[in-house]
């Protein structure tokens, strides 16, 4: 049940249909306070239409309501303060988690379109970094998010695994390389000579020119190019599948740059067709209005990353026919995705309309970008690591007798990084603090996951019975209730926003609640009510639970 939709229903109707429903729905407002009831009807910008003060169209309108749903209203300056039936109202909303579990909340926004989403893409043969872990976090969240409002995600990690600095790589490979230290730690050795060589190419300038020798052996197709590329891809893919099953995290495709590598001509032909290509000083670029020129080919005849990404867009469309598409790339991409949307605009697509690019906020250290800087890097899978590892301590202390530490350990410790990503408007920066992270109070991931844990230890000593009615009507009880009944409209939101953190401070604000039912009720109390608090409690874990798998996170039983 929509409680909104059937609030707005009877405004229309008592209105007399004088306000569109949108409207109404609008103006519905949840009052910060309890004592305002549960939601609140301004009447102020009805005075014009009207030509009544809004005090006095308050007062018609209240005596007019009238809703099963609806136990009173007050009037209070202007507002129409509507208080919802408690019991009818809980046990409604318990059964129907209960029936529909983690199907609770579901959309049908999506229609069982297709959206797919690109995210995470670190560049091959460097690290994993920090810096990385926004875009990773962020598209696996919205992903889920999609999934539950109805759209079929196609998940795309456009490896970064094409470029000069491949030439510079084997360059120094073959100067100061050793095939059992690079096999032993890919990463770290790849990028120890990717530093080397840069710090050489400063005191020796030719060595650049025998890093674009080797591309363009590599562009050629060159066997020996091509087998020491393939060896630095395959290691580098090796690596970062380790962090990706720290996290969770699948990929439907993983088709980097190089796969578009033979049909970026394609682009280029359709682009010449229409006559959208023009020179300028020797490169080819397309005229765009309100923004400067999307360049396509370089003086030269290289292409560039503009080209590599409509030829991927153009084989998206055909190959998923998708009816979104989001590219969850940092901000500082902001031009080169307005100017992508506008080059597909200017060749007809129509598709091009459903692509959007979500940006994010920067992650800091010290109120510093985080970033690599001759070699200094904070790597993603240590910090995971220490996490781990931390969680790990903080259960030996607080429960030893755990059974699955270490699964549990790795729940938490990954869910901590993830949560405090997640828990931020993605364009706000964060600053990075393991020790903020893992604390088990305050707005973090083992908070919630504690509360789950906790409503979970509830239920297995609680003995809980299905009954025909799960009517509460106590304060304590409603105000859990109250958070329950608003999950459906969260994930709404959180889709139409792209914005994780939507359900991240839900789970929180329910976490919260629940905590504060806890500490003021006898829960397991055998009386009359001890079915309806444990059929409260079930639903928590529920929604708990289903909550943190949108953002990408386990919800532990026990911890």
């Amino acid at each position: 049940m929509n409680i909104k939709n059937e609030l707005a229903n009877c405004l229309v109707n008592s209105l007399q249909g004088e306000i569109e429903k949108e409207t109404i729905i609008s103006f519905l407002e949840k009052p910060k306070l309890s004592h305002l009831g549960d939601y609140a009807f301004p009447c102020f910008p009805l005075a014009k239409r009207f030509r009544k003060a809004p005090q006095a169209i308050a007062e018609d309108l209240a005596a007019k309501l009238k809703s099963p749903l609806i136990d009173k209203v007050e009037v209070v300056t202007g507002y129409v303060n509507i208080f919802l039936k408690k019991p009818v109202l809980s046990s409604y909303i318990l059964k129907e988690i209960m029936i529909k579990k983690e199907s609770y909340g579901q959309q049908v926004i999506g229609n069982g379109g297709v959206i797919t989403v690109d995210f995470s893409s670190p560049n091959i043969a460097k690290p994993f970094s920090m810096g990385h872990l926004r875009s990773t976090v962020i598209g696996n969240s919205l992903a889920h998010i999609a999934e539950k409002n109805g759209y079929k995600p196609v998940r795309i990690n456009h490896l970064g695994d094409w470029g000069t600095q491949f030439g510079k790589l084997m360059v120094a490979y073959q100067l100061w390389g050793d095939k059992e230290k690079v096999k032993e730690n890919p990463i770290k050795e790849l990028l120890k000579l990717y530093v080397a060589f840069h710090e050489e190419a400063e005191k020796n300038p030719q060595l650049n020119d025998h890093g674009r020798y080797w591309f363009k052996k590599l562009e050629d197709s060159e066997e020996e190019a091509v087998e020491l590329w393939k060896y630095f891809r395959e290691e580098s893919v090796k690596e970062f599948n380790k962090v990706y099953q720290l996290l969770g995290i699948t990929f439907d495709s993983k088709n980097g740059e190089a796969f578009y590598n033979d049909k970026m001509d394609k682009v280029i032909d359709l682009l010449e067709k229409d006559h959208l290509l023009l020179e300028s000083e020797g490169a080819k670029v397309v005229q765009l209005d309100g923004f400067p020129p999307c360049l396509i080919k370089k003086k030269d005849g290289t292409t560039l990353y503009a080209t590599r990404d409509l030829a991927a867009a153009i084989y998206r469309q055909e190959t998923y026919q998708f009816v979104k598409a989001i590219y969850v790339v940092g901000n500082e991409q902001t031009l080169h995705f307005k100017q992508l949307f506008a080059v597909l605009n200017k060749m007809g697509y129509d598709w091009q309309n459903g692509m959007v690019h979500i940006p994010f906020g920067m992650m800091l250290k010290d109120g510093k970008k985080m970033s690599t800087r001759k070699g200094k890097v904070v790597l993603l899978e240590e910090v995971l690591n220490e996490a781990i590892d931390l969680a790990c301590q903080s259960i030996e202390e607080k429960n030893p007798s755990l059974q699955a530490k270490e699964e549990v350990a790795i729940q938490v410790g990954t869910g901590a990084v993830i949560f405090h990503d997640l828990k931020h408007y993605r364009l706000s920066d964060i600053e990075f603090s393991l020790h903020d992270m893992l604390r088990f109070e305050g707005e973090t991931g083992p908070y919630v996951q504690y509360t789950h844990a906790r409503a979970c230890s509830l239920l297995r000593k609680g003995n809980m019975m299905e009954l025909e009615k799960y009517e509460l009507a106590d304060d304590i009880s409603w105000n859990v209730i109250k958070v329950l009944l608003h999950f459906p409209e969260k994930i709404k939101r959180a889709m139409i926003n792209y914005d994780p953190s939507e359900i991240a401070k839900y789970v929180l604000d329910l976490s919260k609640a629940f905590n504060k039912y806890y500490a003021s009720t006898r829960i397991l109390e055998e009386d009359a009510l001890k079915q309806q608090r444990l059929a409260l409690v079930y639903a928590v874990t529920i929604v708990l639970k289903e909550g943190l798998r949108l953002l990408g996170i386990e919800a532990p039983e026990e911890m």
